[in-house]
């Protein structure tokens, strides 16, 4: 017998395209993904073998329909070598490349229509590509180093929620800003099953020069949304966390973008970061990337470790 809102075996799904929100896996079904409506996107969002390996094949195809285009006329080229399709094929490359070596030159009508068509043809293809290519280049990138846990611990006697943040380029990003979300799932009155999008609010939710490190707090005080949950309750409800981060890159003037995503079960209770700020003798200040995400427990009231 199938499994409730799942499909069965007999009706399995087509067009289905697995995506992740936070650590869930979704599986879109339905939606008929059409690269050629939204080109844009496809080479935005590609790996950069994947690009060029879709270049590479627009390039061959190309090439090898104008070389059957040269090689249905015989005669069309003049001086063509090696003879026959491959002689065709490799002045197509020369022409489609506007290369043109002049050995090898049309000398027909028929082979200057062709060799004009495709002459458009790379000239368009290679404003295409210089586009593509300065688009992904240029597209800003925030390079923003995120705590693998959040932790929990007194902070001024009020329970915290801790992540930390670098800013790996050391360079100063301006009016830097981040924003805490969580959703969990919820049962309204009527019995209803919602995820709900949950605001908490940071004590420190601006910070005018961030270039180091930025240590973000949410209060679980009598006003927060998880000020009586705990670590079981969270992760019955499915509780994911959202931090987004955005700012001003100082050196090259663009809005940077960047957010870290974590479920319930990345949050550490009653535990710390281990300190990577260190001076030495001569007061220089030393920061110890390494240890980053190193979490330590906090001693109970008996004073022994809370594991």
């Amino acid at each position: 017998m199938p499994i409730p809102n799942e499909p069965s075996s007999a009706h399995k799904p087509i067009n289905v395209r697995r995506v992740k929100v936070g650590q869930r896996e979704i599986l879109a079904e339905g939606i008929r993904r059409v690269v050629f409506q939204d080109l844009f996107y496809y080479f935005m969002t590609i790996t950069w073998p994947q690009l060029f390996a879709t270049f590479a094949a627009f390039f061959l195809a190309f090439d090898t329909l104008f070389g059957f285009a040269y090689y249905l006329v015989p005669g069309c080229i003049a001086n063509l070598n090696p003879p026959g399709f491959a002689g065709a094929f490799f002045f197509s490359v020369e022409t489609l490349a506007t290369v043109g070596y002049g050995d090898m030159h049309p000398q027909t009508v028929y082979g200057h229509s062709v060799a004009m068509i495709e002459i458009f043809v790379g000239l368009m293809s290679l404003a295409v590509i210089t586009g593509l290519m300065f688009a992904r280049f240029s597209r800003p990138r925030a390079r923003f180093l995120f705590s693998k846990h959040l932790v929990v611990r007194p902070i001024d006697g009020q329970r915290t929620l801790i992540l930390r943040a670098a800013n790996l380029r050391l360079n100063v990003v301006q009016d830097a800003s981040a924003s805490l979300y969580m959703m969990r799932d919820e049962m309204t009155q009527e019995g209803f099953r919602i995820r709900r999008v949950i605001d908490l609010p940071l004590l420190r939710s601006t910070q005018p020069m961030f270039n180091l490190g930025w240590t973000i707090m949410h209060a679980l005080d009598e006003s927060s949304p998880l000020f009586r949950e705990t670590a079981d309750s969270l992760n019955t409800s499915e509780a994911a966390f959202v931090l987004n981060m955005s700012g001003t890159d100082e050196s090259t003037g663009q809005t940077l973008t960047t957010r870290a995503e974590y479920s319930s079960r990345d949050i550490r209770w009653n535990a710390t970061f281990r300190d990577i700020l260190v001076e030495d003798a001569n007061g220089s200040l030393h920061i110890d990337y390494a240890q980053f995400d190193e979490v330590e427990p906090l001693p109970d009231a008996s004073g022994t470790a809370d594991g």
